[in-house]
């Protein structure tokens, strides 16, 4: 492979739905079929007598040239009550990286947890997004959860 090339990674359907996700794509990993969307190891199941993990997310949300920067412990719930008109990134954290960042984009809020979509700003969700849909890392945060 030359130098700095990306290897490329074969999907492969699953032969059901991923248990916890409902994706249908994998991908080997060692002798292991693992859902390429989450992560989620086929063939094992999430307990069912177990809560699903909470994970606090810090959310980038636009709508027109304006970014609510917020956070959630159920982001589908609250973005489905917020208007918007994309899902930019998510980041794991809550509160405190909340309010880490209305403090490092305090100089483009334009009121409340609303922000001035600069480049700046689009620069940092860009670093955020390590997947091109915000709810795959979510997916992923959530398998990594109950894997541990």
């Amino acid at each position: 492979m030359a130098a700095g090339s990306v290897p490329m990674v074969t999907t492969t359907p699953l032969p059901s739905p991923c248990a916890l996700c409902g994706h249908c794509d994998a991908v080997r990993v060692a002798a292991a079929l693992m859902c390429a969307w989450c992560g989620w190891r086929y063939g094992d199941s999430p307990d069912p007598d177990l809560p699903r993990p909470v994970i606090e997310v810090v959310y980038y949300i636009r709508y027109d040239r304006r970014v609510k920067i917020g956070t959630s412990r159920r982001p589908r719930q609250r973005l489905a009550s917020i208007r918007h008109e994309e899902l930019l990134a998510f980041e794991q954290g809550g509160r405190a990286v909340e309010q880490a960042r209305h403090r490092q984009f305090a100089d483009i809020r334009e009121g409340g947890e609303w922000f001035t979509l600069t480049p700046q700003l689009e620069r940092h969700i860009g670093g955020l997004r390590t997947v091109a849909d915000p709810w795959q890392l979510y997916a992923r945060w959530v398998s990594a959860s109950l894997q541990n």
